[in-house]
């Protein structure tokens, strides 16, 4: 079985598009038994994410994995987004959702889901208490907003800690009526399930959108780059996955940083594809 996989191919960015339809082009080109995208194809309002879809001309199965992105919203409820309406659209699209119904074919089972983040990869020399990744805005962000003024009041707010600017775009566009951990626990149990489910396979890929190991985490690029990677993903997402023993692949985007890791008997890989680069990687199974 051959696999393709890509991710974060952010169709409606404007200085991505030409780049998303060219690595599609390629796909489509390339042939294979089964399509995987692991999230990020396109921000939900309007349809740029059937637009993007629509341009794969596979005939296999089409495995779909919702980014960040895809939570992205003008509207008031990015979790009802997320459960009913996304679900919903996939389906009339012909994409398989699996992060409600794992894809599973030949002793193979894939699995799927957005992961999320609650700030365990957060660089700890930044001293950044957690009430400024909660409301995803560094201190130095925060001094310059009026309405978040009160974040600062308290001595653990070092000078350090000031000279960050920076602002996680998540906290305009993403509306989970829940805060992070609880909204991370809750597709942390449906992802234990979910490999449960599939536990008598031979082998299981499970296809994480956010990063569920510390080392794929990309370098350190300067202090906005290390706010980010509060936001990147949870080391509880990999301790879930390392409890079954028969995951032997882990597959991710999100970070825009190609990177590979040996976790224990797991292949971890970060499809690494972004703005301006995009990447797909074949696997034959």
């Amino acid at each position: 079985m051959r696999l393709i996989v890509t991710a974060d191919l952010h169709y409606n960015h404007p200085r991505s598009k030409a780049g998303a339809i060219d690595l599609i082009d390629q796909m489509n080109r390339a042939g294979g038994d089964v399509l995987l995208v692991i999230g990020d194809a396109a921000a939900a309002d309007g349809d740029e994410l059937e637009q993007c879809l629509s341009r794969f001309s596979f005939a296999g199965p089409r495995l779909f994995v919702a980014g960040n992105h895809e939570l992205w919203t003008n509207g008031p409820d990015s979790y009802e987004l997320y459960h009913q309406v996304l679900p919903r659209r996939l389906h009339n699209l012909g994409w398989q959702w699996i992060e409600a119904e794992p894809f599973v074919a030949d002793g193979l089972a894939i699995v799927g889901s957005v992961g999320w983040y609650d700030y365990s990869f957060a660089r700890d020399s930044l001293a950044i208490p957690d009430r400024f990744y909660e409301q995803k805005v560094s201190p130095g962000a925060a001094e310059r907003l009026p309405e978040l003024a009160h974040l600062l009041e308290g001595s653990d707010v070092s000078a350090q800690s000031r000279e960050v600017i920076a602002r996680w775009n998540d906290g305009k566009f993403v509306k989970l009526q829940r805060d992070d951990r609880t909204f991370l626990e809750e597709l942390i149990s449906r992802l234990d399930s979910n490999l449960a489910a599939v536990g008598a396979a031979d082998r299981i890929i499970a296809a994480i959108h956010h990063l569920p190991f510390r080392e794929l985490l990309p370098p350190s690029r300067g202090s906005q780059w290390d706010f980010a990677k509060a936001y990147l993903g949870s080391e509880k997402i990999g301790q879930c996955l390392r409890r079954h023993e028969n995951v032997t692949h882990v597959l991710c985007g999100h970070s825009h940083w190609p990177a590979e890791a040996q976790i224990g008997g797991i292949q971890a890989i970060n499809i690494g594809s972004g703005y301006r680069r995009k990447i797909f990687r074949t696997f034959d199974l």
